[in-house]
């Protein structure tokens, strides 16, 4: 496996983390580094990192807020 693709896992707590759970992607990378970019997209689904999810979050957030804020009135 390649340095740089070494030091992005280091220092991505996540992706390193995933990396541990799942390691036959240890596989994919060895084979060809671009799969990087596969194996963060898939730790992003898994752990809700996706701009969708952040959103979503968000918008659960307010509506939580604003529900909290109804019930004070």
């Amino acid at each position: 496996m390649e340095t740089y693709i070494i030091n992005r896992i280091k220092n991505d707590p996540n992706l390193y983390r995933y990396l541990r759970e799942n390691s036959s992607w240890y596989k994919y990378l060895n084979r060809d580094s671009k799969n990087i970019k596969y194996l963060e997209n898939e730790m992003k689904e898994k752990y809700k990192l996706t701009t969708s999810d952040k959103i979503e979050n968000l918008s659960r957030n307010i509506n939580l807020i604003s529900t909290f804020f109804d019930v004070l009135k």
